[in-house]
């Protein structure tokens, strides 16, 4: 079968291929809710025989010894993820302040572990936090490497431990053969011997040209201490909590460790009806399925809640001015306010799925009958609908408030205001009110974070949103039904209005919120995908030039070759110039124009980039836009480093550039001289450039590139000066300068040459460009990018680095980048490095193979160099 559409021909499996390709995220979001209805339908079949009642009955009984102990474990499990992040900043060989690292981690692990994909997000605060405290994005590279590997590694090792130790015991819980289970733990401790062994004396293993360095003895025993430490507390948090029972605890260590994994894998915010599930499947013969429900609820509670409510508490006292008394802690408290976007989003996601859990659950009969004695039943219903309502506005807002958007604070502010006085009209609910009232002063104490001038009803909700909403939502489902499962359901249900009656108002708040998150989602859907432009205007890339010439950063002249997409700022002031291959919509070095307005424009282009399903990318940036690029949850990846001389300080004369005045009097005594024809006067000598274009196109077998080189095109050529190098008043070599009003910085685009130009040419035009650019005021000159030079090559350096080096080892066949370094290094220059900053290290490669294919003019232009 194959599908013919103007002439192009394809085959049934490749227009499925291809319609994946185009909807992954949405089917791979439909695939995770969907998984986890069924993980959620087991659990509900597992409780078939526990009742609501009975699981109030387990959590009160549940002494508050248990409890200080739960609460002391969860600190004791807490120090050790902070000890994770220590070691880390060990590895990488960099010492920080301890107060400033434990602020970080101690965040970031309770945002993680509360919204899941810790790597990511746990990742993107690390790098927001460390950046500010000196650590280079391959070095934070290296510590989010360190810290993920180091616990998956950790809970593989200590599990598999505890597994081999009580391997009868857990083979019987698990229903399987106690030998299999001995011969499979023994296999994966085999393993970890022997990558232990390998890497005793810091070692790397090798791997198809890529050598992965491994921690030495110390570091890895320490590590694995404090991973024990970790899982061990951890599970003990679960395990004080649970009734007497005869389960011994390393037999349960084994079986958290196991429900610990399959919650990670699982990428379900906090591994939510996974981790459960895996519990109760593993310990429902030995204790009855109500008072483990119980202790699992206060286990969540205690582990995941607390935690972040304490973040957002220190988050309050941080900005208390005593504590700017001592620099270190002042250094900490700044670090904590940094991090205060990504803590209140987190906050807003949890307030809101406890207003819509809390929807469905029945209020307390003495709450009940206080609300009837004063309040008339129909604003306990009303209050009881709206909160619901209001939890899922908490939950979309948290979206904006992780974006900084003062749209999403300002309807933050209000739906919890609201909430926190519905919780008293619905069900006199004190500890809900009292959460929301930290949330507002949070909110209100950190107005200033909320910077970006946006609409949060303007923002599209991703497929990863809208599957965690579908996530809450069929949870809240569960629930329902789990809560009221001797009800007997009927269309008369819906119409029952009494204060007695819990089901139906249950039933109604769940129907409000199915039909508002269906809205909402069909909304994000069905709008319009953003419109890709095939190139500027006359209007626009005039207006693009105009704002060029007012800065200082001379590459943004390339934006005259009319072959980049533009993105203006809404002033109109500033603009990114990018292309767009595959599903790459890549940025060509910073924004231009106002420094102010760059943080917000590079929102404005991620934003665009993944409304349009495209993946953003920055290429070439410079360290000063890092930190709006982490603010926006990418990662950075060195490029390589950018020469620029200081025309002030630049001489000829004395040793330093002896081989360079030598190549200049050789050219003066061959005859060579030199000049820079002004752009008015460029057509004259079009003809004679052209040609040594094209014979040094044709002598290096080679085309012209686009996207971050310019092609010898004649107006973009004869936009700026051309400096050139005559011999017997023939020209034999020019180099198109790009210049700006500011006369802050010069660099050069195109450097081509005559096959009849005398040996040391270029030398000679290059030592006459810095002359005349220092003698017209110029103060710096851009040599341009060296890839490669300056990335790390020690056995220590990211895997990351190497993938990016070893793609642009290749690239430079293709561009003509060999020798670059040493050419650039004869003019003594100042390195500057330049970074690559996408969301993740697979998003790094191919927006590197996208680069190439934009320089080269496409897969048939690199293949044809």
């Amino acid at each position: 079968m194959s599908n013919e559409n103007n002439g192009i021909v394809e085959d049934r499996p490749a227009l499925i291929v291809r319609f994946f390709l185009t909807y992954r995220f949405y089917i791979l979001g439909a695939a995770s809710l969907l998984i986890f209805a069924l993980v959620a339908s087991g659990v509900y079949r597992l409780t078939a025989e526990v009742r609501y009642d009975e699981v109030l009955a387990a959590l009160s009984d549940t002494s508050w010894s248990a409890i200080a102990l739960a609460i002391l474990f969860t600190g004791l499990s807490f120090f050790a993820l902070v000890l994770y992040d220590v070691n880390a900043i060990d590895y990488v060989g960099r010492r920080t302040p301890f107060p400033s690292v434990a602020v970080t981690a101690f965040i970031a692990y309770a945002v993680g572990n509360t919204v899941g994909f810790g790597p990511l997000s746990g990742g993107a605060i690390r790098f927001r936090a460390y950046s500010r405290l000196g650590l280079s994005p391959g070095e934070i590279a290296r510590v989010i490497a360190f810290v993920t590997l180091s616990f998956g590694l950790g809970l593989l090792s200590v599990s598999a431990l505890a597994t081999l130790a009580v391997a009868p015991r857990v083979a019987g819980i698990l229903g399987i053969d106690a030998g299999w289970l001995r011969a499979i733990v023994l296999a994966v401790l085999a393993v970890l011997a022997a990558v232990f062994f390998i890497g005793r004396a810091g070692k790397g293993i090798d791997i198809r040209g890529f050598s992965l360095r491994l921690p030495d003895s110390r570091t890895t025993s320490r590590q694995f201490l404090v991973s024990a430490l970790d899982i061990a507390a951890a599970a003990s948090v679960l395990y004080v909590l649970l009734p007497e029972t005869h389960v011994g605890w390393p037999t349960f260590l084994a079986v958290y460790a196991v429900a610990i994994g399959f919650g990670v894998l699982s990428h379900v915010p906090a591994g939510l009806g996974v981790f459960e599930a895996v519990i109760m499947a593993g310990l429902s013969n030995v204790i009855s399925i109500d008072q483990l429900l119980g202790s699992l609820v206060l286990y969540r509670l205690i582990y995941y809640v607390l935690p972040l409510l304490l973040s957002t508490i220190l988050l309050l006292v941080t900005e208390m001015r005593q504590l700017t008394l001592r620099p270190r802690v002042a250094e900490a408290a700044q670090l904590a306010g940094k991090l205060a976007p990504a803590l209140i989003a987190t906050l807003s996601l949890v307030l809101g799925t406890m207003l819509i859990f809390s929807s469905v659950v029945p209020t307390p009969d003495s709450d009940l009958d206080v609300l009837a004695t004063y309040l008339p039943l129909p604003i306990v219903e009303g209050a009881h609908f709206l909160s619901s309502l209001l939890g899922l506005l908490l939950v979309v807002a948290a979206r904006g408030l992780g974006q900084r958007l003062d749209g999403a604070w300002w309807v933050a502010l209000g739906g919890a205001a609201v909430a926190f006085a519905f919780a008293f009209l619905k069900a006199i609910a004190v500890f809900e009110a009292a959460l929301l009232a930290l949330f507002i002063v949070a909110l209100l104490v950190n107005a200033r974070a909320f910077d970006r001038h946006s609409s949060l009803l303007r923002q599209t909700l991703g497929p990863s949103w809208l599957a965690a909403i579908g996530v809450i939502l069929v949870t809240a489902f569960v629930i329902l039904l789990f809560v009221y499962r001797d009800t007997e359901y009927g269309h008369d249900l819906w119409w029952q209005f009494e204060f007695s009656e819990e089901a139906p108002r249950g039933l109604r708040a769940l129907l409000g919120l199915a039909i508002a998150a269906s809205a909402l989602a069909l909304s994000s859907l069905l709008r319009p995908a953003h419109f890709r432009t095939e190139g500027p205007t006359k209007e626009e890339l005039e207006r693009a030039v105009a704002i060029t010439m007012e800065q200082d950063l001379a590459d943004a002249n390339l934006v005259r070759m009319g072959d980049k997409r533009l993105l203006f700022s809404p002033s109109g002031r500033s603009f990114i110039m990018y292309g767009i291959h595959g599903r790459s919509w890549i940025a060509l070095a910073d924004p231009i124009g106002a420094e102010e307005e760059f943080p917000e424009l590079v929102w404005q282009f991620v934003s665009a980039a993944r409304a349009g399903g495209g993946r953003p990318a920055f290429y070439q940036i410079s360290p000063p836009l890092l930190s709006a690029c982490a603010d926006v949850g990418l990662r950075a990846f060195k490029l390589g480093e950018l020469a620029v001389i200081d025309l002030a300080g630049f001489e000829m004369k004395g040793s330093r550039f002896a081989n360079l005045r030598q190549s200049y009097n050789r050219g003066l005594r061959d005859g060579l001289t030199f000049s820079v024809v002004p752009p008015g006067a460029v057509d004259a000598v079009l003809a004679d450039l052209r040609a040594i274009s094209d014979g040094w196109l044709a002598e290096h077998e080679t085309k012209e590139k686009t996207f971050s080189l310019g092609a010898f095109e004649d107006a973009y050529v004869a936009a700026q000066p051309v400096a050139v190098v005559r011999l017997e008043d023939k020209i034999v070599a020019f180099a198109t300068l790009m210049v700006t009003n500011t006369r802050h910085e010069a660099t050069v685009d195109l450097m081509r040459f005559a096959p009849e130009a005398p040996k040391g040419t270029m030398d000679f035009l290059f030592a006459s460009i810095l002359e005349y650019l220092k003698a017209e005021g110029y103060r710096q000159f851009n040599l341009g990018m060296a890839p490669l030079s300056g990335m790390a090559r020690r056995e220590a350096a990211p895997v990351w680095d190497r993938v990016g080096g070893t793609l642009f080892e290749h690239g430079e066949r293709f561009y003509n980048f060999k020798g670059l370094r040493a050419f650039k290094s004869k003019f003594h220059p100042r390195w500057e490095p330049r970074y690559l900053a996408v969301s993740n290290g697979t998003g790094a490669a191919l927006a590197l193979m996208d680069v190439t294919f934009l320089i080269g003019g496409g897969v048939k232009g690199v293949i044809a160099k």
